[in-house]
C-alpha cells in the first residue's frame, strides 16, 4: 500500500507566506484604484459644473411649457413608491451607490444599460448633460450627483426629480400629472395613484394609463412589488392598492 507523504514543515510555513504576498498585491492595487478614483474625482469636480441653480434649472424648464413647480412637501406614499423604485438606498447614499456604480460603470464601459444610476444621477444627467448617454456624460453624471447630494436635502433633490419628470400624455411636472390624470392636487393623491405615478417614469408615453391601461397597471404592479420587497407595505396591503380604481379624469 502506497501512502503520499504528509507535507513538510517548510512547505507548510511557505503557504501562509504566499497567501500573506497575495493579499498584500490585493491591497496595493485596491490602494491604487481608490488614489485614481481621488484624482478623478479632484479634476471631475473642478471642471464640471456648480449645481448651484439646480432647482432654477427645473423651474426655468416647468415655466417654458407653462408648469407649476410643487407647492409644498413631495407626498410620503408617492416618495416612498419612487424611493422603492427607482433608488432604495436614496436616503443612504451620498449621490451615487456603490453597488449600482459598479453596474453603471460597466454599462458606460460597454455601452450596455446596467441600470445603477441613483435618482441623483439622473436629475443630473437631464439637467446638465441633456440625457447623454455618451462614457463622458455618464462620468459626469457621477461627479455631479455627488455634487447635488452635497449641495441639496434629500427632499428638495426628490422635489426637483418630481417636477423634471415626464409622465405621459403631454404632462410635464408632478402638479401637472396629479390634475391631469386624477383631478387632484399631488398632496391629495392616494395610493393607487401614487403607485402608478411612480410606475411612469421607465415608460411614460408606453404605459400612459389613459391610452394603454394594462401596460400601466403592470408597471404599478412592479412598484407594489417593490413597496413590499423594501418592507414599506405588507403583501396584504399591496393586493388592496392594486384592486382600487385610479380614479382617473375622461382623457382629453
Amino acid at each position: 500500500m502506497v501512502t503520499s507523504a504528509a507535507p513538510s514543515h517548510q512547505q507548510t510555513a511557505r503557504r501562509p507566506r504566499r497567501l500573506r504576498t497575495f493579499l498584500r498585491r490585493v491591497r496595493r492595487v485596491l490602494a491604487a484604484v481608490v488614489l485614481l478614483f481621488a484624482v478623478l474625482l479632484g479634476i471631475g469636480w473642478v471642471v464640471t459644473p456648480s449645481v448651484d441653480d439646480a432647482q432654477q434649472l427645473v423651474s426655468a424648464e416647468l415655466a417654458a411649457i407653462g408648469g407649476t413647480p410643487l407647492q409644498g412637501d413631495v407626498p410620503d406614499n408617492l416618495a416612498q413608491a419612487l424611493i422603492a423604485t427607482e433608488d432604495s438606498r436614496f436616503e443612504h447614499h451620498v449621490g451615487i451607490d456603490a453597488i449600482g456604480a459598479v453596474r453603471a460603470g460597466w454599462g458606460a464601459l460597454t455601452g450596455n444599460d446596467e441600470g445603477g444610476s441613483t435618482l441623483d444621477q439622473q436629475l443630473a444627467k437631464n439637467l446638465y448633460a441633456g440625457g447623454g448617454q455618451s462614457f463622458p456624460d455618464r462620468v459626469q453624471s457621477v461627479v455631479l450627483a455627488l455634487k447635488l447630494d452635497s449641495t441639496w436635502s434629500k427632499d428638495q433633490l426628490l422635489q426637483m426629480y418630481l417636477d423634471d419628470g415626464y409622465y405621459g400624455h403631454g404632462f410635464y411636472g408632478l402638479t401637472a400629472a396629479t390634475e391631469g390624470y386624477f383631478g387632484v392636487e399631488p398632496a391629495d393623491l392616494s395610493w393607487p395613484q401614487a403607485t402608478l405615478l411612480a410606475g411612469l417614469f421607465q415608460a411614460p408615453s408606453a404605459c400612459d394609463p389613459f391610452v394603454h391601461p394594462d401596460l400601466a397597471a403592470a408597471r404599478q404592479a412592479h412598484v407594489l412589488d417593490r413597496l413590499v420587497a423594501v418592507g414599506d407595505l405588507s403583501r396584504t396591503e399591496a393586493d388592496d392598492i392594486a384592486a382600487a380604481s385610479w380614479d382617473l379624469v375622461p382623457a382629453t
